[in-house]
């Protein structure tokens, strides 16, 4: 019995001296408390450098339904939701449709890739036909018109198949905004 309750002390003041330590960090640091629920909850690896801006654009967005043509919460489309990301977070303004986007980049390798970045595909389509926005480890949060806006993996084989180029908005163009 003595042993029992020894054990549960043991664990209430852990739990109490964890507790204490989340507090003294979210008072210290809250971008840091930021970059590790953003890490937890859409499963990639936010880092010092990291715009917590974005990854709070992506969470406000996530599960948006999308709507052919919508640019609002009640419903998107892949260029409506890059279109505002990027008018929120960067502050600049994009093409709004796949194309017109993808003519504003310098085409960057897919190993070259950078959060924020624009990724582009050409599903069942000749032309480009989608677009999302790179958040690293292969992730890129995009409106899906099965799903609405999500975040899924550059690694995962439709996406493979369908990949056609990422894209770096170009600086004379980001500079002209």
């Amino acid at each position: 019995m003595g042993k029992k309750l020894i054990v549960v002390i043991l664990v209430v003041f852990a739990c109490a001296s964890t507790q204490a330590q989340i507090t003294k960090k979210t008072t210290e640091d809250p971008d840091n408390l930021a970059k590790d629920y953003f890490s937890q909850i859409m499963g990639v690896a936010v880092s010092a450098t990291s715009n917590v801006k974005l990854y709070q654009f992506v969470y406000d967005w996530l599960g948006t339904p999308y709507r052919l043509g919508g640019d609002t919460k009640r419903g998107i489309d892949c260029s409506g939701f890059a279109y505002n990301l990027y008018e929120k977070v960067f502050n600049t303004v994009i093409g709004n449709n796949s194309r017109n986007i993808f003519s504003m980049v310098n085409p960057v390798s897919k190993d070259e890739l950078q959060e924020g970045d624009l990724v582009f595909f050409k599903i069942h389509s000749r032309a480009i036909s989608h677009v999302g926005v790179y958040l690293g480890n292969n992730k890129f949060a995009h409106a899906s018109s099965s799903r609405g806006v999500m975040i899924s993996n550059l690694n995962e084989s439709y996406w493979q198949r369908y990949y056609y180029k990422g894209g770096r908005l170009i600086e004379s163009l980001r500079e002209q905004l």
